[in-house]
């Protein structure tokens, strides 16, 4: 039987994903199981690196049994997953604690301290990528502070994907675009001495993995990952990138011939854009967002990204969930979700305005602050629950936009990818509010995809990038969507005052 499938999984912060494509990007079968993490009222959002690594080998059986023979079919399995967090590990590969995940925001403190330094500018023209409460290298200097024994009996500081593709393979190591946002200099993609040293993390410098590129280097999976998974001893496995440049990736992101962006709205919003590491602009007056070196030579990927995305529009779901339950009335999530659009419709444009900092963790994208919070302004007694939910959406907007502008200017045309995106609603807002073309990916799961898709490069089924895209990306993307004139013009001035009481609010959210 020839080797004709390339699996990618991709280990999301609520959810666990493994899909089985053809080797030019046609999906087979896909298997998902939900992965819990838990909060504390100190701000801790942690999860089990053991449980996690029980999910991922689920997943992967359950693909087995959709496809029969898919052990004797896989040419290479790829692993992406939840971004920034740390992992640690002894020794033998066994957690040493709880992982702390990117919403975890009990290193605030430490992160805005890190962030006041003279070294900062520094570290920032290095990295590319600002301070904040999720990343790793605030999170050690936490756990330094609180829990330093764990820290003596660790021996690596993995991320989510870092510490499965160890499950995997034995081998211990990250990849440039999660090791250079941290500790590293995406100019040259290596750790930086001088970033970790600044961060007062020299004595810890033991603990960052080798870096490795997925889309060069591959090493089997072992005996004992074989007889948990169901997959053959011996298949090559590949470290992808950070589920977010995957995602990038997998929805049509990149395309150096044409000046394009692409806008994740899942649970976070992401917003990015490609550009020459050379050529790349750093904001040094806001020091935020991400620069991310991507598996193509010379390239790396800006973002931006806001702690919530979809989240806003669950929140506002759920509390009409709460409602109906009271009175014992039985409304499912999906049929408040699919009335959205007809909503939208149903309301006026610019009426209220929504800023959607819901995370408890604050915001970090284009700002980096662990206190903000959401609001309305401007309801009057005659609003209801459409306009409200019209408001959000437009806020999510707002926030992209925000998002682009701090990367320089707004993309001629930007490919859309999350469920969120799926409603056209949203899409034809989005696109007025950044007065630019939009089109979806139809990719179902791009973070699996662009993992899946650096396996092959790694696997030499491609010979370079172009040939991979046309085939994976291409064929899926919709068609052109054009803004609205007039409520372009209507969200301009909305966002005039976005930015003005977002900048007037923040000295009161300390304060809440």
């Amino acid at each position: 039987m020839s080797k004709d499938v390339i699996i990618g999984v991709d280990a999301g912060t609520s959810v666990l994903k493994a899909v089985a494509f053809t080797t030019n990007g046609k999906e087979l079968a896909s298997a998902s199981t939900p992965n819990i993490y838990k909060t504390s009222n100190d701000g801790g959002v942690t999860q089990s690196p053991n449980q996690t690594w029980e999910n991922c080998v689920k997943i992967i059986s359950d693909l087995c049994l959709k496809l029969p023979g898919l052990e004797n079919r896989t040419l290479v399995i790829s692993i992406t997953g939840q971004g920034d967090g740390t992992w640690l590990v002894d020794g033998k590969g066994e957690p040493t604690c709880d992982a702390l995940l990117w919403m975890d925001s009990r290193s605030a403190k430490i992160a805005n301290k890190l962030a006041s330094l003279s070294t900062e500018e520094a570290r920032f023209n290095s990295t590319g990528t600002g301070i904040f409460a999720g990343q790793q290298s605030s999170q050690l200097k936490f756990i330094e502070s609180s829990s330093s024994d764990i820290l003596n009996k660790s021996e690596i500081a993995f991320h989510c994907k870092d510490y499965l593709y160890m499950k995997l393979t034995n081998i211990k190591a990250t990849d440039p675009s999660e090791a250079c946002m941290s500790f590293g200099n995406f100019r040259n993609r290596t750790y930086d001495d001088e970033v970790i040293k600044n961060l007062g993390l020299w004595k810890r410098r033991s603990l960052l993995p080798e870096i490795i590129d997925g889309s060069k280097t591959t090493h089997p999976l072992t005996e004992n990952a074989s007889k948990s998974t169901g997959l053959k001893s011996g298949t090559p496995v590949s470290l992808g990138y950070l589920d977010g440049l995957c995602s990038f990736l997998g929805s049509g992101g990149y395309d150096p011939n044409k000046k394009v962006g692409n806008t994740i709205i899942g649970t976070t919003g992401v917003h990015m854009k490609s550009s020459i590491a050379s050529e790349t602009n750093l904001d040094l007056n806001s020091k935020t967002g991400y620069v991310l070196v991507l598996p193509m030579p010379n390239y790396v990927l800006q973002l931006q990204s806001n702690m919530s995305g979809s989240l806003n529009i669950d929140w506002l779901s759920s509390v009409a969930l709460d409602l109906f339950e009271e009175f014992n009335i039985d409304i499912k999530s999906n049929e408040l979700i699919s009335k959205i659009d007809q909503w939208v419709d149903s309301s006026k444009p610019g009426k209220i305005l929504y800023h959607p900092y819901i995370s408890d963790a604050g915001e970090r994208g284009p700002f980096i602050d662990n206190f903000a919070r959401a609001s309305f302004i401007g309801l009057k007694s005659s609003n209801r629950y459409p306009d409200m939910m019209r408001s959000l959406i437009e806020g999510l907007c707002l926030a992209s936009r925000d998002c682009y502008l701090a990367m320089g200017s707004i993309p001629n045309e930007i490919r859309l990818a999350g469920g969120a995106t799926q409603s056209k609603a949203l899409r034809k807002i989005f696109a007025s509010t950044l007065k630019t073309s939009v089109r979806t990916s139809n990719r179902k799961e791009p973070g699996a995809s662009g993992a899946a898709m650096i396996g092959a490069l790694a696997t030499g089924i491609y010979d370079d990038w172009d040939k991979c895209l046309s085939e994976w990306v291409e064929p899926l993307l919709g068609e052109l969507e054009d803004y609205d004139e007039d409520l372009a013009s209507t969200y301009n001035k909305l966002f005039e005052n976005y930015l003005k009481t977002r900048l007037s609010l923040a000295p009161i959210w300390p304060e809440l």
